[in-house]
């Protein structure tokens, strides 16, 4: 416990994607340990913290931007410390980043989460934490948010090298948290009412163990450690789904298909393509093309019929030419998407793109095959979700307000159906009366 007679405070904010979201769940962990209390708002804390996002230069300056009003809060707090952790720093290898944060007391990647008690208490030695943290930051232990829901880290970094991303940069090569430890974690969370967990990772299904003789004897899987992995999480006690994401085309073999067929598996892959034409990929350094691609999402169907599919696709990657994007439209409309999460390219510095290539689509022509995109992704969505007029859905209910519950489905579509507060972290079933295209309407 802090050895102080006051009782500090903190507050994070959390851009990004799920594995950002917890890594704050450890951060706050982290806190915690420390004796530091939650605050609602940045105004009421003493220590302010952003996990910050570089998967776009729209995330990043998002950052530079909220860091100038909080330092503002200074004059009402003099002692008040504000940290930037998570993907930012973790690529900053020339320290340009950090010069442009002056307003910054601590600044550092995820993996250096451990250290932070000390960094703290140079700052304010009233922050002090009696007993030391694990080294390993995935062992530290995550102050979830949801006790229904739950994220759970089973992998960190990459080996692959895509030219448009930085997380290996960011993060660093792949590393891989012991079937041990990831079943202690899920088991517990079972314990105390989870009902679904989502399993993260960079690239998620080609999770290797390094601990495999965790495995049970009974695992029907030999050779996929993730379907392994997966099948053990679904002979948990109290567990109603598991999730995961993201997988790459190129892991997705026969036993993980079987897998997709587990009891507990939520009706929904999201797999990223990132573009139809092959000369495109080949430049991204995917390592897969379009064909593969489709038949990959072919096996998935026969593997689990009706199953919900998401992917995500970068428009005006660099030389992506008129025709290029059209296969990319014509892929979009063989696969038949659910969803799906169209980007506009963007450089990002130290990735194999920005040091090979020129980023030679205007910022008029990336919005427009955005916005085609996104027009042919809204017009298949609603038509898809016509299908569930009638038919029954099963939503985990995460948010009341006006009478009505919201929540998401098996196939992870959001849904709302006339309830109370005390449908909160219920799985609730409801009949489809209405399909939009982005809400199910359920009696």
């Amino acid at each position: 416990m802090v050895t102080a007679t006051k009782q500090y405070t903190y507050h994070l904010i959390t851009f990004g994607c799920q594995m950002n979201k917890n890594d704050s769940e450890r951060l706050a962990g982290v806190l915690e340990h420390l004796g530091l209390k939650s605050a609602a708002k940045p105004e009421e804390a003493d220590v302010i913290f952003l996990n910050s996002c570089s998967v776009r230069e729209s995330a990043e300056s998002r950052i530079y931007g909220k860091v100038g009003a909080l330092a503002k809060l200074r004059q009402k707090n003099p002692e008040l410390i504000i940290g930037v952790t998570g993907c930012m720093p973790g690529r900053d290898r020339d320290g340009v980043m950090k010069r442009r944060l002056p307003d910054v007391d601590l600044f550092f990647p995820t993996k250096d989460m451990t250290q932070l008690p000390a960094r703290l208490s140079e700052i304010n030695p009233n922050l002090r934490a009696l007993a030391d943290l694990p080294q390993d930051y995935l062992k530290l232990r995550p102050q979830y948010k949801l006790k229904f829901q739950s994220f759970v880290t089973i992998q960190t970094g990459c080996n692959h090298f895509c030219a448009f991303c930085v997380v290996p940069y960011a993060r660093g090569l792949e590393v891989n948290r012991p079937v041990k430890d990831i079943l202690a974690e899920v088991r517990e969370l079972a314990a105390h009412g989870c009902l679904e967990v989502t399993l993260l990772g960079q690239i998620v299904n080609h999770y290797i163990a390094p601990d495999p003789e965790n495995f049970s004897a009974a695992n029907p899987f030999s050779r996929n450690d993730f379907a392994r992995l997966l099948w053990e999480v679904n002979q948990l006690t109290g567990l109603e789904r598991i999730h995961w994401t993201a997988p790459h085309p190129l892991y997705v073999d026969e036993e993980l298909l079987a897998a997709l067929q587990l009891p507990k598996q939520v009706n929904y892959i999201h797999l990223p393509v990132q573009s139809g034409s092959d000369e495109v990929l080949k430049r991204m350094n995917r390592r897969h093309t379009g064909q593969y691609y489709r038949d990959t999402i072919k096996r998935l169907r026969a593997a689990r019929p009706g199953i919900a599919i998401g992917t995500d696709i970068i428009v005006g990657f660099c030389g992506e030419t008129e025709a290029q994007f059209g296969e990319t439209l014509s892929l979009y409309k063989e696969c038949d998407f659910d969803i799906s999460y169209p980007a506009r390219y963007s450089t990002r510095s130290g990735t194999l793109a920005t040091k090979i290539y020129e980023d030679n689509v205007s910022k008029e022509e990336k919005k427009r095959r955005w916005e085609s995109l996104q027009s042919l992704m809204e017009e298949i969505t609603f038509r898809k979700n016509q299908a569930y007029l009638g038919r029954r859905v099963a939503i985990l209910v995460d948010d009341f307000s006006h009478g009505w519950c919201a929540g998401n489905t098996s196939e992870m579509k959001r849904a709302r159906l006339k309830g109370d507060e005390s449908l909160i972290g219920m799985i609730v079933r409801g009949e489809v009366f209405k399909a939009e295209t982005w809400m199910l309407w359920a009696h």
